[in-house]
């Protein structure tokens, strides 16, 4: 088989992707994440998962490359990473009693051939009505800052939801292992 490589630097896909017990490294990519004018949602989590593992397939030329991004939505409009706190205090009070969508573009290459699977898996989250105090809370515990939505659904972040809506509950962390496993079954990986 070839190696294994997360085009990826977040500590949370590696945790994932550790989930699965095999080996692989991981790369930064260098990629811009601009959306294009126009772009949806969609599209852009597909081009740029598709773009970070081509990006990283320049360095490792007989390997497969996972290639992933997500973009949270709350009516329509993409939430990003926070960045601090007053940031996380506006997205968790906007978000609150709401439904938020998250689209995880994955992508999985084979860099020797050339071959690419892709696919868009959604998520989807409602929260509880939140008070400030709520909020306040949270992000004293949990600091989020770096995470789109404001919150960590792997800790305590699960306390903000009513109810959680979707197929793989892995994508909502960002890296949707189960639709990953079969995409690596057709590369040749047998899982477990």
């Amino acid at each position: 088989m070839p190696a294994l490589v997360l085009a990826s630097t977040s500590p949370y896909r590696r945790e994932l992707l550790e989930r699965l017990g095999l080996a692989f490294s991981t790369a930064a990519p260098q990629v811009d994440e601009t959306p294009r004018a126009g772009e949806s949602p969609r599209d852009l989590v597909m081009r740029l998962a598709a773009a970070k593992a081509r990006a990283v397939a320049a360095h490792y030329p007989d390997a497969l490359i996972i290639g992933s991004d997500q973009v949270a939505l709350l009516k329509n409009k993409i939430l990003g990473k926070p960045g601090d706190h007053a940031g996380a205090v506006e997205q968790l009070s906007a978000a609150s009693g709401q439904r938020v969508e998250f689209l995880t573009g994955l992508c999985l290459l084979h860099a020797a051939s050339g071959r690419a699977q892709a696919d868009v898996i959604p998520y989807a989250v409602h929260f509880r009505p939140l008070t400030p105090a709520q909020i306040e809370r949270y992000l004293n515990r949990e600091q989020p800052f770096q995470c789109a939505g404001s919150f960590k659904s792997e800790g305590l972040g699960i306390t903000l939801f009513e109810r959680l809506e979707g197929d793989d509950p892995s994508a909502l962390i960002g890296l949707p292992l189960i639709r990953l496993v079969s995409m690596l079954r057709i590369e040749g990986l047998e899982l477990p």
